[in-house]
């Protein structure tokens, strides 16, 4: 009798419909198009970049061939923060699909040109500039559009897919890419980028947004504010928010004191250790194998408790990784190191991403990623020549554990930030 009363109390009450049980992201198509269309993206990316890197060298001194492919940084890191804005005032969704074609039509058009005739290095610097432009829209837009697209309790999930995407970009984009030069050189390789890009837009049309939620409490402003105002409204409601403002400053933190050793140092590490271009090869082998378990964990399991707690300790055991990285006694025990390193840092890179977007005003959540890409991918990479001059002083352990201890200082603030390390995700 007593059990017959509980389940009687849990049944829904006549007349309403229980609420279906949430789809996994990975069985959404709406989700599935998403990650399609990023997918595709992604790996034009990659594609893109070869291309450019091989016809600048061939069209260049080294120094010139370098300038041409890093100028694209300059617009990118500029103009992330208006980018933000856009996209919160326009909508992520068409943000996106504007920067992806007017990527493809960009690289489609250099492809076209380069068949015509050899217009050199300036070209190349022109549409990395564009390019770079580009970039700077469509990465808020890209990063506001998961929470439009299924409900929060999915988004451990989609940050998990979006992983996943990234490491199988990062592990087709290169070779195929290469494939293309082969074949046909720079223009296959740009036609191929192009293509890309346009196969991405038809997915992205086909993605259905839910609307943002109206605030009925808040005031309708007088007047129509601008995008000045709306960049400093955004960057006020960080500051004013007791998860956003930490997290980004954990984020900032630790991909400062991470991106040096894992990218010029880990090249003059493998030199002076004598591993060659093999034993690199390994440790970021080793990298992508621990970032894309940790990816498909979350994109399988949907949600990890006390996310706030698990993202400051995975920074801390993972800058103990990168320090023990630069003394590891053969390139072996260092790609088997840098398999933690992967899946700590892929598993706090996902559960950033998820609180971001579960703790920001939707509303704000473009402006609230571009400063998080800005930190991540426009400031954070300054330290490449720090890193690299510091360790022509000291070598190479000194300055990975200085790196190393950066990196941990930003887990610790997190943890020492009770409403960070008290924050969860959504059930």
């Amino acid at each position: 009798m007593g059990r017959r009363i509980a389940e009687d109390a849990a049944a829904p009450a006549p007349g309403t419909a229980a609420s279906p049980p949430e789809l996994p992201a990975y069985r959404d198509a709406n989700v599935l198009r998403w990650a399609g269309a990023y997918t595709a993206s992604a790996v034009g990316d990659g594609v893109y970049y070869l291309a450019l890197s091989w016809a600048a060298v061939r069209g260049g001194s080294p120094a010139e061939a370098g300038a041409a492919v890093a100028v694209s940084a300059v617009p990118r890191a500029l103009l992330m923060l208006g980018g933000g804005v856009v996209a919160d005032r326009v909508g992520p969704r068409r943000v996106v699909i504007g920067s992806d074609a007017a990527r493809a039509v960009t690289v489609l058009g250099l492809a076209a040109l380069l068949l015509a005739a050899d217009p050199g290095l300036w070209l190349l610097a022109a549409v990395a500039v564009v390019f770079g432009a580009l970039d700077a829209l469509f990465m808020p837009a890209v990063g506001a559009l998961p929470p439009r697209i299924a409900p929060p309790g999915q988004l451990a999930r989609i940050q998990g897919m979006r992983g996943l995407a990234t490491r199988l970009a990062t592990v087709v984009g290169a070779p195929l890419g290469g494939l293309a030069i082969a074949v046909g050189g720079p223009v296959a390789a740009f036609g191929a980028a192009g293509l890309l890009f346009a196969l991405s837009v038809p997915l992205l049309l086909a993605v259905r947004l839910s609307p943002l939620p109206v605030d009925t409490s808040a005031p309708a402003p007088a007047t129509l504010t601008t995008p000045l105002r709306d960049l400093v409204d955004g960057l006020r409601h960080i500051r004013r928010h007791r998860v956003l403002g930490p997290l980004l400053a954990v984020i900032g933190l630790s991909d400062l004191g991470f991106v040096g050793p894992m990218n010029i140092g880990l090249v003059l590490l493998a030199d002076e250790r004598g591993w060659g271009a093999a034993g690199m090869g390994w440790i970021l082998a080793g990298f992508a194998v621990g970032s894309g378990a940790a990816s498909l964990l979350l994109t399988v399991r949907g949600r990890v408790p006390r996310a706030g707690l698990v993202q400051g300790l995975a920074i801390v055991v993972g800058s103990a990784a990168v320090a023990a990285l630069a003394v590891a006694p053969n390139a072996a025990a260092a790609a088997a190191v840098a398999v933690v390193i992967g899946l700590l840092t892929g598993l706090n890179g996902v559960l950033c991403n998820a609180l971001l977007q579960t703790q920001s005003d939707p509303a704000h959540l473009g402006r609230v990623t571009s400063v998080a890409t800005l930190l991540s991918l426009g400031l954070a990479p300054l330290s490449f020549p720090v890193t690299g001059a510091a360790i022509a002083l000291w070598g190479t352990v000194p300055v990975f554990a200085v790196s190393a201890a950066i990196c941990a200082a930003g887990g610790v603030y997190g943890l020492l930030r009770t409403p960070l390390r008290r924050a969860d995700l959504p059930r």
